[in-house]
């Protein structure tokens, strides 16, 4: 069983509201138990972190817990293997100014950004500056606590790195009508679908405020995503309620470009005469000596800050050209992946049996081995391990899952967008050497998407 621990404030300033919707998501105030000990999880805003903060998470991890630091989907850090001084722990992040404004804001700054926001050639707007009202509304607004940690919204800037693939309660992306901004919206999605409708960018943030505040009218308290809602009432019947809140127009002919992928690593231009340097944390896993010393590479080389994406790595923005290639050999040399050539930069694992009671298999040390066999047979594959059903490291579905049926034996799965889940099943109960051969001998076909 799970443990919860809401530390770090007074008992008088925790959050408080009239509908409560419990979570077992660990956040910055809450630390969640598992095998390997307490996990805190820090949001970031838009993915961004100061390198002094990066340090400062650096070394909590280390006096606090077992040093083991995780880059989450959603382009947030968790800390894992807490011990006994949670207190300590939390207090130490709040001091590096890595907390919510309030208490009652912590679960629900859940808003992404693209990891290239304001610094993308692509983008056709920066969105940072809407993205500053929203999450500041998200943490103060009075009746916003009584969202779900897990409701989430997107802010799309039209940028080529852009994670398009997950869905949220509520998206928004940009568009240019006439000459002007505008933000195409839609609902329990991704901006890869049919919009909702669309409003002008000045229109954003009120329509942010009015899709949330007619959800929690709208929804039971055991309604906790968009989707719970919009499947007792019709879309149309939600929209034709939210048209009362704020002026909306129809967006019929839009259609969201495609991200470019692979520009989370490697050297890639920004919009300005500068590049920005990507890099993976190995299965979203980074130590203390990695984010430390990225943290002195952004002080060196950048501009003081890292940005966290939902591939599970990191980018160092504004870097001089010179300077580029050197930056990325420096984090290669820390162990982070710098190619994404590489098979286990094209590998998403849980944290496995290992850390986690509901896990069938240790899908890190598994996926560490496939890595190897698929480095010898020359394929880097796009490959989710899951230790069971809950896929919690991926929040798409990947072109291929191997869903763990015992330890060191997994389930594949082929992504098919007519079946639920996974997709379809290929083969049943297979080893790792298994899989490596099975894959080595199938037509391409595709995994390589």
């Amino acid at each position: 069983m799970r443990r919860f621990l809401f530390v770090g404030f007074p008992l008088n300033e925790r959050p408080s509201s009239n509908v409560v919707r419990p979570s077992g998501c660990p956040g910055l105030l809450r630390v969640v138990q598992a095998l390997d000990g307490g996990i805190c999880r820090i949001k970031l805003d838009g993915g961004a972190i100061q390198a002094d903060q990066a340090e400062a998470v650096a070394s909590a991890a280390e006096r606090f817990a077992s040093g083991v630091i995780e880059a989450t989907n959603r382009g947030n850090l968790q800390i894992r293997g807490i011990g006994a001084e949670h207190s300590a722990l939390i207090e130490s992040l709040l001091a590096a100014g890595l907390g919510p404004r309030i208490p009652a804001g912590d679960d629900v700054r859940n808003l992404m950004l693209s990891p290239s926001a304001g610094i993308d050639r692509q983008m056709l707007f920066d969105t940072r500056p809407l993205a500053a009202q929203i999450l500041f509304t998200l943490q103060t607004h009075e009746r916003f606590p009584e969202l779900s940690a897990k409701f989430a919204v997107q802010l799309d800037g039209g940028e080529a790195l852009a994670m398009l693939e997950h869905h949220h309660d509520l998206w928004l992306s940009a568009l240019i009508h006439d000459g002007e901004p505008w933000l195409a919206f839609g609902l329990a999605g991704s901006p890869l679908d049919k919009p909702a409708g669309r409003v002008p960018l000045a229109q954003g943030h009120a329509l942010v405020v009015a899709v949330l505040e007619l959800f929690l009218d709208l929804a039971r308290p055991d309604q906790i995503r968009m989707r719970h809602v919009l499947a007792e009432i019709p879309t149309d019947v939600f929209m034709t309620r939210l048209a009362r809140r704020v002026p909306l127009q129809a967006c019929l002919d839009w259609q969201r470009d495609g991200s470019i992928d692979g520009l989370h690593i490697g050297v890639h231009p920004q919009h300005d005469d500068r590049v920005y340097v990507g890099a993976a944390a190995p299965l979203g896993r980074l130590d203390a000596v990695m984010l430390r010393g990225a943290a002195q590479l952004a002080r060196e080389r950048g501009d003081e800050s890292l940005r966290f994406t939902p591939w599970q790595s990191l980018l160092l923005p504004n870097v001089r050209r010179a300077d580029a290639d050197d930056v990325l050999a420096r984090l290669e040399g820390l162990g982070l992946l710098g190619s994404s050539e590489q098979p286990l930069a094209q590998l998403i694992a849980c944290t496995g049996s290992s850390g986690c009671a509901k896990a069938l298999a240790d899908t890190k040390a598994d996926a560490h081995q496939l890595a190897e066999l698929l480095q010898r047979q020359g394929q880097p594959l796009k490959i989710h391990l899951s230790g069971c059903p809950r896929s919690c490291a991926a929040a798409h579905i990947a072109p291929a899952t191997l869903l763990a049926v015992a330890p060191g034996r997994y389930d594949l799965y082929f992504r098919d967008a007519t079946l639920p889940g996974f997709g379809a099943l290929q083969a049943h109960n297979l080893t790792i050497e298994a899989i490596g051969h099975w894959l080595d001998a199938r037509p391409r076909s595709p995994l390589d998407a």
